[in-house]
């Protein structure tokens, strides 16, 4: 019963949507959307908050999942709950759409309306088409596929970082319209005069030590751990030794991917360890620390702008390349730092400066193949190719 009547609903909203989309367009209205509304990040806020600044005259409304309004609303962003009688009205009539993950298929795009999909990585995991098994759960690999690539005929332009990323896109999406290759706006922070100021007044904000170096520890998602109807991840850090050992020199920062519902207890690492998983904006994040420790995820291409240490950790490295996702690249080869699969090594070269400053030529390397377009200005070029073009 329950279920026939979302299907009526549902039915019922698309509906009214195709309705008001037959109305005229808004020109000057602008829908931006981060990771299914939940986050005010990544390149959509990087492109609104340049259209902010340099274009008023847009208006500019997030869509907003209704759990995280408050994320939103303490930074006076005007907002419009996802699905919402108020956000249908704002999409339907919206000249431009910008996100950075897929919008739900039964949301019919209106012809006025031109879809910016921004993506939110450089990858290493492979992606759609290019994956053999899908491991989601509540689909299956051929489904997968299929609602991917019904998503992205809607897509009028594709931003990319790099050539490398342009190659795969296109082929893993089976993408066919314009790729901006721009660099990512996200990434123009760590480019702007006032970085160093953008650090040193986060670290005041939330008290963290000044006298001491700084880990950020955010490793990605994986797909085979789902219980409860949420992605798991253990911490897989022991923070004890972490803190004997280290704690004297460093803090340490967890920011677990955004599908990830872990709660961990820190009471025992006060003063040492600091959950910000909950922070929306990574970036921040890679501003005020001073090395990295991941695994699989993207993060590593954008920390890789600032040439500071990465560590990466992949304790199971062979069934994640193997079984879960496989990879574009030999890791093993091409990761601009040392690869460990246990606490002590972690703890190994951190305290080893000829561990880190080995891998300095590997990183400069790295740099120029997947971060040569990063130059502060990403954000000006996915508006004037998309935004202003198309007034």
């Amino acid at each position: 019963m329950l279920m026939k009547v979302k299907k009526i609903l549902i039915f019922s909203y698309k509906c009214l949507f195709k309705l008001v989309s037959i109305l005229p367009a808004k020109k000057n209205l602008i829908m931006f959307e981060s990771f299914l509304g939940r986050q005010y990040s990544d390149n959509p806020r990087a492109i609104y908050e340049y259209m902010k600044e340099h274009h008023p005259e847009y208006k500019c409304i997030w869509s907003v999942d209704p759990r995280f309004v408050q994320g939103f609303s303490d930074k006076g962003v005007q907002y419009a709950h996802r699905f919402s009688i108020k956000w249908l009205f704002s999409m339907a009539r919206a000249r431009f759409w910008i996100t950075n993950s897929r919008m739900p298929l039964w949301i019919p795009k209106p012809r006025h309306t031109i879809y910016l999909q921004t993506w939110h990585g450089t990858p290493l995991k492979k992606l759609v088409f290019d994956m053999k098994d899908v491991l989601i759960p509540g689909t299956t690999t051929d489904k997968y596929k299929q609602e991917f690539y019904q998503e992205s005929r809607n897509w009028d332009y594709l931003v990319s970082p790099n050539r490398y990323s342009t190659e795969i896109f296109k082929r893993a999406f089976r993408y066919e319209k314009e790729v901006i290759e721009s660099g990512y706006p996200r990434n123009d922070i760590f480019y702007k005069p006032e970085r160093t100021q953008i650090a040193e007044r986060f670290k005041g904000k939330y008290k963290l030590p000044q006298n001491k170096k700084i880990i950020l520890y955010a490793p990605t998602w994986r797909d085979n751990q789902f219980r409860e109807g949420n992605y798991k991840l253990g911490l897989h850090l022991d923070l004890s030794m972490l803190q004997k050992e280290l704690g004297e020199e460093y803090i340490i920062i967890l920011r677990m991917h955004y599908l990830v519902a872990e709660n961990f207890d820190l009471e025992a690492y006060q003063g040492f360890a600091f959950d910000f998983s909950k922070h929306e904006d990574i970036q921040e994040l890679y501003l005020i620390s001073d090395v990295l420790i991941t695994d699989y995820s993207s993060v590593f291409f954008d920390y890789a702008n600032l040439k500071r240490p990465i560590i990466f950790y992949t304790y199971d490295l062979e069934e994640y390349r193997e079984d879960i996702r496989g990879f574009y690249f030999d890791l093993k080869k091409n990761a601009p730092g040392p690869i460990v699969k246990t606490t002590e090594e972690i703890m190994e070269v951190l305290k080893t400066e000829s561990e880190q400053s080995e891998y300095t030529e590997q990183l400069q390397q790295f740099y120029q193949q997947f971060c040569y377009l990063e130059d502060g200005h990403a954000s000006e070029r996915v508006v004037k190719a998309v935004i202003l073009k198309n007034k």
